[in-house]
């Protein structure tokens, strides 16, 4: 009757729109690793790179001036989910999809490529105003 449940680890930090924006919330996404058992794990840098991906193209493409982008990484003891909400238009698409930014030459839309490549899944849901772009990675 009285079992123990197990809740999921949960971190949620606000940052502004500033450069310093992005390794913040990369020491950030590092210290919950840490915290949570996970600073060794093998994927650890992969998601650190996903965390700074992200917050800079949030930066880049989807925080308006004078607002911000919130960080949300969840780690229920199978999954950790990383979320950056920002509240800019627009839906972020890899170079190779139709629609996609540029083209070989191009300069930009490389940091999704990376997410796509080390992160199990990855997606783009609908926030009002503006998006939540996620990537999940599975913990053995």
């Amino acid at each position: 009757m009285n079992e123990h449940i197990e809740l999921p680890c949960h971190r949620d930090q606000f940052y502004v729109r500033s450069r310093r924006s992005v390794p913040a919330a990369r020491q950030l996404t590092e210290r919950s690793l840490k915290w949570w058992g996970l600073d060794s794990w093998d994927r650890s840098h992969d998601l650190s790179l996903c965390v700074s991906e992200l917050a800079t193209n949030a930066l880049l493409h989807g925080v308006p001036r004078g607002r911000g982008f919130l960080l949300r990484l969840r780690y229920d003891g199978e999954l950790v989910r990383v979320e950056v909400h920002d509240s800019g238009p627009g839906t972020p698409r890899v170079p190779d999809e139709p629609g996609g930014p540029g083209g070989p030459e191009s300069e930009g839309g490389r940091g999704l490529l990376l997410v796509a490549a080390l992160s199990d899944k990855w997606g783009v849901g609908e926030r009002t105003p503006g998006k939540i772009v996620w990537c999940e990675f599975a913990v053995p």
